[in-house]
């Protein structure tokens, strides 16, 4: 989590220039809602901050059939145009895939021996890459896209510590901005992310220029929002004022703090109204603000890719969950002592990679109708 890498980062007496190299990395994830550019406008800030040689991301879409997407920024490495043939072969994959968000470097996942033996390690000098060192790390962007991401190194210098620390301190970045990109279907520019949303029927947004600057409202944004606010509730901008209020704390805080807070939820009767605050790509004016709004029923099913990866017993205290109920209802209701409740709802969290109850409701409508 972003405060547990925060510590971790301000116990290892950072240079002022490794933390101006990771702002720099976070900037450049932030800076376009191209997956691809990206990549490239991180990569030498990352690749200066984490010494490498390669550094890649493998969209892997989990369907019939899974699917891997490499994308590569930079100089390009061979063995991934041909990874679909030597992907049973891939040391890695096993590894991250038990422990998602956990940075794993090489001598973590495999002997040096066993390495060295592998299929893919041999491919790689045949193709006179010779990878000799690897770290990586598993984010699970939605129950049925995950993210492989991973820094190849062609000489005999393993990652450190202070290596994995600082790609772990990246890591809730890197999802962010692989879920934005895929959300916004990759628009590279904030006019063209305009004009895809508004030619969505079911899409509401306001972009608002901080602090109070309203720049664009959808018609159906105007019409959830004279639903949910009075008059009273308004700044004189016409921005409810708990929203503005919100994204003028968030242009204050840093970039760790953002991810923590860019969701606002409110349950009002059978509904919950959820907005979710997205930083555009930079324009010549002021940084600008998408502002998405959904309304999700206060009930909703639990998706069937959720329910695969739970136990019967987890998918009745999941769907009490999406009732909106508390631990104590639940255990009520299911005749459980609430602290069994309370330690299903932590493997649950655990279990679909979610960080609280607000997140996993929005992951669960995420997937019933995207958000």
């Amino acid at each position: 989590m972003p405060d547990q890498a925060g510590r971790k980062l301000a116990s290892m007496n950072l240079s002022s220039h490794e933390f101006l190299l990771r702002d720099k990395v976070i900037a450049a994830l932030n800076s376009t809602l191209s997956l691809p550019k990206a990549l490239e406008s991180a990569r030498a800030p990352l690749l200066e901050l984490t010494p490498a040689d390669y550094v890649g991301l493998c969209l892997i879409n989990l369907g019939p059939i899974v699917e891997f997407q490499w994308l590569v920024p930079g100089y390009r490495l061979a063995l991934l145009d041909e990874y679909s043939k030597w992907v049973d072969s891939d040391f890695v994959r096993a590894p991250i895939f038990a422990q998602p968000n956990v940075v794993l470097r090489d001598s973590e996942m495999i002997t040096r021996k066993e390495l060295e033996r592998s299929a893919l390690y041999q491919r790689s000098k045949e193709l006179d890459l010779s990878l000799e060192h690897v770290m990586a790390v598993l984010l699970p962007v939605y129950p049925q896209l995950l993210g492989a991401f991973t820094l190849y190194r062609d000489r005999r210098l393993a990652f450190s510590e202070k290596d994995a620390a600082f790609l772990t301190s990246l890591t809730p970045h890197l999802l962010n901005a692989v879920r934005n990109c895929r959300d916004m279907q990759t628009a590279s520019t904030g006019s063209r992310l305009l004009e895809e949303l508004y030619s969505r029927p079911d899409a509401a947004y306001v972009v608002v220029a901080p602090p109070s600057h309203e720049v664009l409202r959808s018609r159906r944004a105007a019409t959830l929002l004279e639903r949910w606010f009075k008059p009273s509730d308004l700044h004189s901008s016409g921005i409810p004022l708990v929203l503005m209020e919100r994204l003028e704390a968030l242009t204050r805080m840093t970039p760790d703090a953002q991810l923590q807070n860019n969701l606002w939820v409110s349950l009002h009767g059978d509904s919950y109204r959820v907005v979710r605050f997205v930083e555009l790509p930079e324009t010549e004016g002021p940084r600008q603000w998408a502002l998405i709004l959904n309304e999700i029923p206060l009930s909703i099913p639990l998706p069937e890719t959720m329910r695969m990866q739970l136990t019967a017993r987890q998918v009745d205290i999941a769907r009490g969950m999406l009732h909106n109920w508390s631990n104590e209802q639940i255990a009520s209701e299911l005749g459980l002592a609430e602290d069994t409740v309370k330690t299903h709802v932590r493997d649950i969290f655990r279990r679909l990679q979610v960080d609280n109850r607000t997140d996993f409701l929005y992951q669960a409508a995420h997937l019933n109708k995207p958000v």
